[in-house]
């Protein structure tokens, strides 16, 4: 049985894992260097405000959340505890990448960094948001929260089921004007708007980002992944540095999948997860094996435990 590291997406301005930055030298370390690649300072990555500037923001706070993700990554390590299989949702689709040997950790972060300099959309472009929408669990997911063919709303997540069973997540993006008239349109609870979000991600509307990178990723210099590496843009493994690039390539604009992750990790025989990280909150969805969540210094014994109570594998396991 197999161990799979899970990497989430989402880029919001809460600050996690000082705990873990405090007790573990490994982690400090790596923060050095991050602020060494990206010109941040150690502050701005773990705690201090985000630039307030929307690109520079969402920049920054990608640069936080990968640091923390690896972060947590090199402590595990240290425990004896590496992964066999790797994935990731957004964002973590491409930390998982670097973990895989896909790509180098500074040629990541530099890339990240380097999205700052995405020109801001024009003022009289119509504002963007996201939403969540809770659907019933079984049924065509692009009619599910009964959005399909409104203009300015798109698809673009599929986070599953919740724990219970009682219903299905899914992230919309858009025009936010859009996306407040759905919410207003249906039952109150089946769309709920998020104030804090002003990036359409996953849509057509991150086009002008993808673009903008697009000459940038061409550049960088992908390699084939060592580990069983899943994607979250299509249910399946990647395995060429064309598809790890591809995958970079496709990340702003195209719709992502929680649950292809999940099952395909299953595919390649992880019976454990651990999600590296808080992009993920705990105990509200459903997965279909153990999931620990690793964010603070307590949580390492917690995996400890489950690797020997399930009887886990850790010898890493090679592309297929």
């Amino acid at each position: 049985m197999a161990l799979g590291f899970l990497f989430g997406g989402g880029v919001g301005t809460e600050v996690h894992g000082l705990e873990m930055y405090r007790a573990h030298p490994v982690m400090r370390d790596l923060y050095e260097q991050v602020s060494a690649w990206t010109g941040l300072t150690v502050g701005q990555i773990l705690e201090e405000e985000l630039p307030e500037p929307q690109e520079e923001r969402q920049s920054a706070g990608t640069i936080r959340e990968t640091a923390l993700a690896l972060g947590i990554h090199d402590v595990l390590v240290e425990q004896g505890l590496s992964p066999a299989v790797l994935g990731g949702l957004s964002l973590g689709a491409m930390t998982a990448s670097c973990l895989a040997g896909s790509i180098g950790r500074r040629e990541l972060f530099e890339m990240l960094a380097h999205a700052r300099h995405t020109p801001e959309l024009p003022a009289e472009e119509p504002e963007q948001g996201l939403a969540l929408a809770f659907a019933p669990t079984e049924g065509d997911l692009a009619a599910a929260y009964r959005g399909e063919g409104r203009a300015g709303v798109y698809l673009s997540g599929d986070f599953g089921p919740t724990a219970d069973g009682a219903m299905r997540i899914l992230m919309l993006s858009g025009e936010r004007k859009a996306l407040d008239a759905l919410a207003a349109d249906l039952p109150p609870g089946t769309v709920a708007p998020l104030p804090d979000r002003p990036i359409a991600v996953h849509s057509p509307l991150r086009g002008h980002f993808r673009e903008f990178m697009a000459p940038y990723i061409d550049a960088m210099p992908f390699k084939a992944p060592e580990l069983p590496l899943v994607s979250c843009l299509e249910r399946r493994t990647l395995t060429t540095a064309d598809d790890v690039r591809d995958l970079f390539d496709r990340n702003s604009t195209d719709s992502i999948s929680l649950v292809d992750v999940c099952d395909e990790m299953k595919d390649q025989g992880v019976r454990l997860g651990l999600i590296m990280g808080g992009s993920i909150p705990d105990g509200i969805l459903r997965f279909p094996f153990p999931m620990v969540h690793v964010d603070k210094p307590e949580h390492i014994q917690q995996v400890l435990t489950s690797v020997f109570e399930f009887g886990i594998d850790l010898t890493p396991a090679r592309t297929r």
